[in-house]
């Protein structure tokens, strides 16, 4: 008895979701689902309600999804200030990391011309601490989300990054000038402005949420990193060693001092940029000679900060290597790959055609690397690899000659089955005499279908899509007739013996219109004049006139009760619905 196809609302009712713009809601629910700050705990089922905050309260990762899908529509103002926020944060750090050192180091800048600027970054981040307060976090217990504004509060009062947060903000410098009334820049005010330094925490954060970004190259992303990293070093070790020059009470017996008379009464741009200058040719140990140390306390300085280039020149090696490597190394596994197929080739002696076969079968396989289905998807849920494959392959099995008109129910279960391959020109998929294991659709590109006969190759056809070649050595169950080689560059499906007849073997509605149609395709291949054919036609008719007249001498010889029982039956059969 055959069983009825599954008739489906949608003939490709995956595909659609692969573009269908999401909601605001659906990314949350999606985000917080695979975060690994927010993943539930076991037994615990995180419904679509889970993340639903009280009212004036973010969720911490609303930037992440502004990062991925900028044009998305659906955030609330709320998350929409805070968003446009943290995104002036790397402004505002970078500008508090390079004033910082170099206030200390220029007195007048610090009391004159940064000041109000100061104060203005200031005041934004003293409310970027009030807007901490209305930010959810995640439950270290519960993996959950806590919106209660006395929950966060309390964290973030008992947290190190409160008072941190709280001392890097408050102008020292201004509240002391306004009840003392001196103008004067002190020392103590220009190290209290280093903690302003506590805020390049975020530009770490903004760096790394970069490189998750896959909108960004990674490449880029993190050579920029180590650029800036880079460039702040040498710019406050700078500032730091002309501040030490500065406070020697004799300045002629300094590093700038030998070189520029009254270099304090100078302009700041000059004492910067020598200061730079000194960093720089130090940080690449170039060592010109004309800016030296001249008293202990500088050479103590330079001693520490050779030392801390050991460290950063590694790091920063280390690290730029990694980057190189990373973008090369599937250059080197092909090349390694070729080398090793050319010594074994010329070990054996192989003749110059398989030679070319194989060293164009192993570049084609690098090309292609990001086309392999089983390398790209072989990773993701079954359910999502044969959405992808019923949206890419299920027009081509539908037009196949082989698939006409079978159910929608047994196309599905093919799809899901079936393996993409390619293959470059001149080469051999199916070769005349082997054995049957799988049969290939032509997806795009053309093969060109050749016999031997007495030693001579003689061209039968060529398949373009969606042309069908191996099938008849697999209904058959015989070696294969043909030998089929591409012609020029294509891709096919390929399919599996095995997985073909297990998934035919309860659906004889479908193998019956298989076979009608294999049987229409060999007898338009007889018109052909086509070689092994007429033989193979001649002996399918032969075994099914004797498998016929078999079952009609069986039935002949069976009772006449138990004939009409059979009659009653089939025709029960034939008019259900």
């Amino acid at each position: 008895m055959s069983r009825s196809p599954v008739t489906l609302p949608m003939r490709r009712s995956p595909a659609p979701s692969f573009f269908r713009q999401p909601s605001i809601e659906e990314m949350r629910n999606n985000i917080a689902s695979v975060s690994s700050s927010l993943l539930p705990a076991f037994g615990r089922v995180m419904g679509e309600g889970s993340v639903k905050l009280k009212r004036f309260i973010i969720a911490p990762y609303d930037l992440f999804i502004f990062l991925i899908f900028p044009y998305s529509r659906g955030f609330e103002p709320w998350n929409q200030l805070l968003i446009i926020w943290q995104t002036f944060w790397v402004v505002l750090v970078a500008y508090s990391g390079w004033s910082s050192p170099f206030e200390l180091a220029f007195k007048k800048v610090a009391v004159e011309g940064l000041l109000p600027l100061d104060i203005v970054v200031d005041a934004s981040f003293a409310n970027d601490i009030l807007l901490t307060f209305f930010v959810a976090y995640s439950d270290k217990s519960t993996y959950l989300l806590v919106d209660d504004h006395k929950k966060i509060a309390f964290r973030y009062v008992i947290h190190l990054g409160f008072p941190m947060d709280v001392a890097s903000t408050v102008p020292f410098q201004t509240i002391f000038r306004i009840f003392d009334g001196k103008k004067q820049g002190e020392d103590v005010f220009g190290f209290l402005n280093l903690l302003r330094l506590w805020r390049l925490r975020r530009v770490n954060k903004f760096f790394s949420r970069l490189e998750k970004d896959i909108r960004f190259s990674y490449f880029w992303t993190r050579f920029c990193k180590l650029i800036c990293m880079t460039l702040f070093a040498v710019h406050s070790v700078g500032c730091l060693y002309y501040w030490l020059a500065t406070h020697y009470h004799t300045a002629e017996n300094t590093w700038i001092g030998s070189n520029v008379t009254n270099f304090q009464e100078r302009s700041i741009s000059l004492g910067y940029t020598y200061s730079m200058y000194w960093s720089v040719a130090t940080l690449t140990t170039v060592g010109y000679g004309d800016l030296r140390a001249h008293n202990t306390g500088e050479k103590i300085f330079s001693i520490f900060y050779m030392f801390f280039n050991i460290g950063l020149t590694a790091y920063l090696i280390g690290n730029m290597t990694n980057l190189i490597v990373h973008g090369i190394a599937r250059t080197f596994a092909m090349r390694d790959a070729i080398n090793k197929t050319v010594r074994y080739a010329s070990k054996n002696i192989l003749p110059e055609g398989i030679k070319e076969q194989v060293l164009a079968h192993l570049t084609l396989k690098f090309r292609t690397a990001e086309l392999q289905q089983e390398e790209v998807i072989g990773d993701l849920p079954k359910a999502i690899r044969c959405s992808i494959a019923q949206y890419l392959f299920h027009t081509t099995l539908e037009n196949t000659y082989l698939l006409k008109g079978v159910s929608e129910d047994f196309l599905v279960q093919l799809v899901s089955e079936i393996k993409a391959e390619y293959f470059p020109p001149k080469v051999d998929i199916v070769i005349q005499n082997d054995i049957p294991t799988d049969f290939y659709i032509v997806v795009s590109g053309a093969v060109e279908v050749v016999t031997y006969k007495n030693g001579m190759e003689q061209f039968l056809s060529k398949l373009e899509s969606p042309g069908l070649f191996g099938e008849v050595g697999v209904i058959f169950n015989m070696p294969q007739p043909f030998t089929v080689r591409s012609k020029r560059f294509y891709q096919v499906v390929r399919i599996s013996h095995h997985h073909f007849k297990q998934l035919l073997q309860p659906l004889n509605a479908d193998g019956k219109i298989i076979l009608s149609n294999f049987l229409q395709h060999l007898k338009g291949m007889e018109r052909e004049e086509i070689p092994l054919i007429s033989e193979l036609l001649s002996d399918l008719k032969s075994e099914a006139s004797v498998l016929h007249h078999e079952s009609f001498l069986r039935y002949r010889n069976q009772p006449a009760r138990v004939r009409a029982q059979r009659s009653g039956l089939e025709k029960r059969h034939v008019h259900a619905p």
